[in-house]
């Protein structure tokens, strides 16, 4: 399996915005996506303005192909103004 964590911190006066177009964009991985295996989103505690995610494909190619998808871009450009960072790590496991 091939797992993907991304720490976003989002500028506090966006958060709304931000979470609508995340949980939009969870829901998508997941219904139109056959290899997207999960796609968690956490908000921390008490921080409105940090979020993480944790998503598992089968395979890195088809994580790149979830990059390439049409969902992926609009809600990458969507929410690229409202971030104060991001930050992404792949990671590999035995299932």
């Amino acid at each position: 399996m091939f797992v993907v964590t991304v720490i976003f911190e989002v500028q506090t006066n966006q958060v709304d915005a931000f979470r609508i177009a995340m949980e939009a964009q969870a829901k998508n991985s997941l219904e139109k996506e056959e290899a997207c295996r999960q796609f968690d989103v956490c908000y921390a505690a008490g921080k409105a303005e940090a979020c993480f995610l944790y998503e598992k494909y089968d395979t890195q190619a088809d994580f790149d192909a979830h990059k390439a998808t049409d969902h992926f871009k609009e809600f990458d450009a969507a929410v690229a103004p409202m971030l104060v960072s991001k930050s992404v790590q792949t990671w590999t496991c035995q299932e």
